[in-house]
């Protein structure tokens, strides 16, 4: 899964796109390169990132996809939003999934609205906001208090008539980096819950504080822990770079 963020404050500089060519041109190398989705957003997730208006985040959305599409029409197209609005708009744009990093909890509409929506949905894990989650990582039991919080939303999901549904566990999201490395290392705990991974590890701080580099340095990072993370469990990479994560699974795939 390709990540394509239209926002000027993303936290690795490498990301941020503007609507337009620039985007375009992105979003086609990264198809060529291999992706299997395409994942945009228009509202930034990083610790302490501001709240933009819901407006804008459609704005910023829906002009990525509709240049995706006119120019890939077969292109998958995930919408990275907790909005239900914005999830309705981008859908009926042409986006193929939703992923939602509050997986409902800041909206109570978005779970209703993707059940009508009959598309994939994507829950991760997370506690507070994006303006709050630093402060909230104090856990008694971090894995099976993330596996708690699945079930819930595997419950939730069922009861909005969500079908297809895929767990993220969040790193980075409401954890330490100790807690981030804790949660890789039991990934594969969560094969119990019976449903797909996806596991977002691309230059996060979790790598390049650990080495004392910077996110455009931690691609090498990143594929360390994107291989790990594919022994245990994970069955989609959210990534910056698909060239290299592609050549992840090819040769983890070679193993079986």
């Amino acid at each position: 899964m390709g990540i394509i963020n239209v926002t000027p404050d993303s936290f690795y500089e490498g990301s941020r796109t503007n609507p337009g060519a620039d985007l375009l041109k992105k979003a086609i190398k990264m198809l060529e390169d291999g992706a299997d989705f395409l994942d945009i957003g228009g509202y930034s997730s990083r610790p302490g990132a501001d709240d933009i208006p819901v407006d804008q985040e459609i704005q910023r959305v829906i002009e990525g996809v509709r240049l995706i599409i006119k120019e890939h029409p077969n292109a998958i197209i995930s919408v990275d939003t907790f909005r239900s609005q914005v999830a309705r708009e981008a859908v009926d744009a042409g986006v193929s999934i939703v992923n939602d990093i509050s997986a409902g909890n800041l909206d109570d509409k978005m779970l209703e609205t993707v059940g009508g929506l009959d598309v994939p949905y994507i829950g991760m894990h997370m506690r507070g906001t994006p303006q709050t989650m630093k402060d909230l990582t104090d856990y008694n039991d971090l894995i099976s208090e993330v596996a708690s919080y699945f079930s819930k939303t595997i419950e939730q999901c069922k009861i909005h008539g969500i079908h297809d549904l895929i767990l993220d566990p969040g790193f980075g999201f409401a954890k330490t980096i100790e807690q981030n490395f804790h949660l890789l290392n039991h990934l594969d705990f969560f094969r119990q819950l019976e449903k797909p991974l996806l596991v977002g590890l691309s230059r996060k701080s979790m790598i390049y504080r650990s080495l004392n580099i910077t996110a455009g340095e931690s691609l090498n990072g990143t594929t360390t822990l994107n291989t790990l993370a594919l022994f245990k469990g994970a069955s989609i990479l959210r990534v910056h770079d698909i060239k290299e994560a592609v050549e992840v699974v090819k040769l983890v795939n070679q193993l079986s």
